[in-house]
């Protein structure tokens, strides 16, 4: 197996890559297949770089921007409080749970658009109490968002003793008829 690389500059950012601009090394097939015919990348030469120069400078314009969106963003998340009503079980535990996709839900609705695999919660909710989940914003910025889950109110005890009450009355009048 080769170990030869083929040398490129990016001319759009990319997750994995990098920015627009870098000089990267990749497989020749990547390169061949899949950058270059997709406009990702020229091949590396003096002609090149003098290309990419502009917009090199227009990208970095472009990420400063994002980014201070994405801080705003991040200060907004910080404010958000959710709160989840569950039935639980008498040791505490809820029946369900609260999951990344219930809280990007909750989120979405207080008007900020998140993705649920922004949500990082390393395993779903499953007690009554207060959490701190953090959102990934951008590769740079998180945000953590207070999630307070409580213990749904179970009806009185009383209600029902009335309602078996009700019942036994009824009962009986149905054998004492029968």
């Amino acid at each position: 197996m080769s170990s030869f690389k083929t040398k490129l500059i990016l001319r759009v950012d990319h997750p994995v890559l990098g920015h627009t601009g870098d000089v990267i090394e990749v497989a020749p097939g990547f390169a061949r297949n899949h950058l270059v015919p997709l406009g990702m990348a020229f091949d590396y030469s003096a002609d090149a770089i003098r290309r990419i120069e502009k917009k090199t400078a227009e990208a970095e314009l472009n990420r400063a921007a994002m980014l201070k969106d994405m801080a705003a963003l991040a200060k907004r998340l910080e404010s958000v409080q959710l709160t989840f009503v569950e039935r639980v079980s008498e040791a505490g535990h809820l029946y369900g749970a609260v999951t990344a996709k219930r809280i990007a839900e909750a989120i979405e609705e207080q008007g900020l658009p998140i993705p649920e695999a922004h949500v990082r919660l390393a395993e779903p909710i499953r007690l009554v109490g207060e959490f701190e989940v953090p959102i990934h914003v951008h590769s740079e910025i998180s945000a953590a968002v207070k999630v307070w889950v409580l213990a749904q109110e179970e009806p009185k005890a009383e209600a029902e003793d009335v309602d078996s009450d009700e019942d036994s009355e009824t009962d009986a009048e149905a054998s004492a008829e029968g």
